[in-house]
């Protein structure tokens, strides 16, 4: 079930535990000697690592064995062992990262339940860092689809500005994909582990907002029968994002701006602000500083949240990153959710290209999503788009299909692997890209992991068995890959 190395200097302790073990299923490396278990350590990179604090009833080497599992990537779970137990000792081995701590003699039932609970500890913190990855690489700005130079230039500057403290204005029209953007700038930071908090300021009336935004005291106003904490307060040490932030009514602005200027929030009806580490990115498909001069919106709120502005293009502005979306949503969205294999004509594609999508990428998903319902063969043609999207154009059912690359590892079940970006334009195929040979086999070794895991319904444990890997290998395997990719 893992990997499991022992050090004892009492060899028959060693020979014991290392019996118990096997019985419990696991790989066992045994040593006697520390240096051996350091080269051990190494070689066979084990799961768990159980030593004797004292070997040679004098030297604390087992501290040492414990520095360096905890120093493994990814880390070892470490329980010492000792006869020579004392608080001081205990304490000074939890402070420096060991799961547990056995005081010799001890009963073999809580020997194993030890071992077991070490494992369970693994596996979940294996689980952790593998679905924190995984969160980050959904928000990676690499997922933001585009190779025009527009893009490209909104790339660098998410790159740039994710990792500082900067108030952010993210200016776009709706459907360029702004909120992906705020995720990207939070998931891509040091705040990548506190919340991102979210909210729509033109979905709520005035009073709801606020209550939402900065919280309330019990009997601030009728209805209020319990304190509530405000989003700023739920979103300490993290991110909070402030969509349509131009429809936000004049009165919060003013509370806003003291928010961003002093970082202390007011409940309503409470006489004491509180401090809060909140990170502030804000949005809007308005001019703001048309509603600046209009007198709609504060120029001092304007210029405290525009500090580092990002300009999303429109669509048709970037109208050679068309076929490399398409090619994404049916790739890696559509085909996967629907389990079919849909295609695209050239002339379709064409069309794609040369309708000007004024509600931009949000658009241009639901016309393929919409085509891919109602086209025959699983291959869409002119006539399977919007009457909006096809105009005049006519489809015809000799038309050519465009090369799709070959399926995507985000196809498949099990965890999602980044595919390399599609090139292409309007006028060329799209052909699959030719890596390095490691690559390749990294892929069919992900591929193969994912087919174990579809078989097992998604089940570790049982895709782990198939594979004949233990479960904390499995999940290296798959972090392993996310740091590859």
């Amino acid at each position: 079930m893992a990997k499991v190395l022992l050090l004892d200097d009492e060899v028959t302790m060693v020979q014991s535990l290392a019996e118990i073990l096997r019985r419990e299923g696991h790989e066992v490396f045994p040593y006697s000697s520390y240096n051996a278990a350091v080269e051990g350590l190494e070689s066979q990179r084990p799961e768990l690592v159980i030593t004797d604090l004292y070997l040679d009833k004098t030297r604390t080497h087992g501290l040492d064995i414990l520095q360096k599992a905890r120093a493994l990537n990814p880390p070892a779970t470490a329980i010492l062992i000792t006869a020579y137990a004392t608080i001081g000792t205990a304490v000074d081995a939890m402070k420096k990262g060991a799961f547990d701590y056995l005081e010799k003699p001890f009963k073999v039932d809580d020997f194993i339940q030890c071992v077991r609970r070490a494992l369970a500890y693994d596996e979940l913190f294996s689980e952790n860092i593998y679905l924190r990855k995984q969160v980050k690489k959904k928000y990676h700005f690499n997922q933001l689809i585009g190779n025009s130079p527009k893009m490209q230039d909104v790339f660098k500057m998410i790159e740039r500005v994710a990792d500082t403290d900067s108030t952010i204005l993210i200016l776009g029209e709706s459907g360029t994909g702004k909120e992906l953007v705020a995720r990207a700038l939070h998931f891509n930071s040091r705040r990548q582990f506190a919340p991102f908090i979210p909210i729509n300021c033109s979905a709520l009336p005035e009073n709801l907002l606020e209550s939402e935004l900065f919280g309330h005291c019990k009997g601030a106003f009728t209805g209020a029968i319990n304190d509530k904490k405000g989003l700023f307060h739920e979103a300490d040490g993290g991110t909070i994002f402030l969509d349509e932030i131009s429809s936000m009514p004049p009165v919060l602005q003013s509370r806003l701006l003291r928010v961003v200027q002093d970082r202390e929030v007011r409940r309503v009806g409470d006489n004491v602000a509180t401090s809060v580490n909140v990170r502030v990115l804000s949005a809007t498909n308005e001019p703001l500083e048309q509603r600046v001069k209009e007198g709609a919106f504060r120029e001092d709120l304007y210029y405290r949240l525009n500090v580092i502005a990002i300009n999303l293009p429109n669509l048709r502005e970037r109208r050679e990153d068309i076929p490399v979306l398409t090619v994404h949503f049916l790739r890696n969205k559509i085909n996967p959710r629907t389990g079919g294999l849909f295609q695209i004509t050239r002339k379709a594609l064409e069309v794609l290209s040369a309708y000007d999508w004024p509600g931009n990428v949000r658009e241009l998903e639901n016309a393929i999503e919409r085509a891919c319902a109602l086209c025959e063969a699983s291959t869409i043609r002119v006539a399977d788009l919007p009457p909006a999207v096809r105009g005049q154009a006519a489809g015809d059912d000799s038309e050519e299909l465009v090369e799709m690359p070959g399926p995507s590892p985000e196809a498949s079940s099990g965890p999602p692997v980044r595919p390399a970006p599609p090139q292409a334009s309007a006028g060329h195929a799209l052909a699959p890209a030719v890596g390095p040979l490691k690559d390749f086999l990294r892929e069919q070794e992900v591929g193969y992991v994912n087919r174990a895991l579809a078989v097992a319904g998604g089940d570790k444990e049982k895709a782990a068995q198939l594979l004949n890997v233990s479960v904390a290998t499995l999940y290296r395997k798959l972090a392993d890959e996310e740091v590859a990719a």
